[in-house]
């Protein structure tokens, strides 16, 4: 049994009966809208650089007092992410970022791939730790926020969102928000991080169930970043996908009830699987956005990496292990699958967890 080291052994595996609670993505159908009427020649040719003009005068209208010129458009908020730190290089030089552990994986070789250096303070029940976070942030020229969070599925206090912006304002640390589930959150609406250091990053993927289009986006008050951006992504990608963006402008125009309906779809899940998790026994937080959950599970021998690759080889189920998102022994699994097959992959976790009870506590 080969031992199954990172998230790309799963990306794209499915069938063959695999219950896979690994990448997430939504199964869940785009709005039908976006696909009406796209043999117009202009969506493929080559576009703006910073993204079209249309999409980023709407994307300016949901964010108060923004502008277009204000906006980059990219392939998905991973490309978003990459050359925000590697503008932030381009101008600061080989400074540090703080990063909050759990983490999603990319994170760290996206940050030291700009040839810039991860600091780390870890999550209190998943969530920001004001104090050790007041601590770090003084040696920092950054810091990373992603709530909701993925892995954790959990959102952030509005008086530490606050006090955040507010501390990072006074020592100018830039804040770079990832708000990509920003419209997946069940107990409240998103707080927007403010402020003229405040880098927001967001993308099409979640709340459209728009992954393989590859739609993201940032918002930077300071035109530095937005310039130092565009300087970097014509010598990369050029222009983000025409046909894409066209699709993205066309789903900010559904009415708001087709979010809502999904965030209903998301929640009943998250009941679900949360509830079938705790019934088992295993330990974990109640996810209050996203669509991950995140148990604890830590074998004697062989860590969160052996119950991996167990449940794959042995029950065919995928689940991500905790270590990837620095935090060993937990496993993360997303939800963003049917019911049905849901309650399948609760089964064989079930199965498989049968006399090893111990392993949970």
């Amino acid at each position: 049994m080969q031992p199954i080291k990172s998230p790309a052994s799963f990306i794209g595996v499915n069938g063959d009966h695999v219950i896979s609670f690994g990448s997430g993505q939504p199964d869940l159908l785009p709005p039908k809208e976006i696909f009406k009427n796209l043999e117009t020649p202009r969506l493929f040719k080559y576009g703006l650089v910073q993204g079209d003009e249309a999409l980023r005068e709407a994307l300016a209208r949901e964010y108060p007092a923004a502008k277009a010129r204000d906006f980059v458009v990219t392939n998905g908020a991973s490309e978003a992410l990459d050359l925000v730190f590697r503008a932030i290089h381009e101008m600061h030089g080989k400074v540090k970022v703080l990063v909050c552990r759990p983490y999603y994986y990319s994170y760290p070789p996206v940050i030291e791939l700009a040839g810039l250096e991860p600091v780390y303070t870890d999550l209190k029940e998943g969530k920001i730790d004001l104090e050790d976070f007041k601590k770090k942030v003084r040696g920092v020229k950054a810091v990373l926020i992603n709530s909701p969070s993925n892995p954790t599925g959990r959102v952030e206090d509005l008086d530490t969102l606050r006090a955040v912006e507010k501390l990072c304002a006074k020592l100018g640390v830039y804040v770079i928000s990832d708000e990509v589930y920003k419209d997946l959150i069940y107990e409240r609406e998103n707080y927007l991080i403010k402020g003229k250091h405040v880098i927001t990053i967001n993308s099409f993927s979640k709340t459209y169930s728009m992954c393989g289009l590859r739609i993201g986006y940032l918002f930077a008050r300071d035109p530095k970043i937005v310039e130092t951006v565009v300087g970097l992504k014509i010598h990369t990608s050029m222009n983000t996908n025409i046909l894409g963006q066209e699709m993205a402008l066309r789903a900010m125009k559904v009415p708001r009830s087709f979010v809502e309906r999904q965030t209903e779809v998301w929640r009943e899940r998250r009941d679900f699987i949360h509830g079938g998790l705790i019934a088992m026994g295993f330990d974990l937080w109640k996810p209050e956005g996203a669509f991950y959950v995140l148990p604890k599970i830590n074998p004697p021998t062989g860590g969160s990496g052996r119950v991996v690759s167990e449940l794959f080889y042995k029950h065919k189920v995928i689940v991500y292990d905790g270590a990837w998102f620095g935090v060993p022994g937990r496993i993360r699994l997303s939800y963003a699958l049917e019911l049905p097959k849901i309650k399948e992959g609760l089964a064989r976790i079930k199965s498989y967890i049968k006399g090893k009870e111990t392993w949970l506590k």
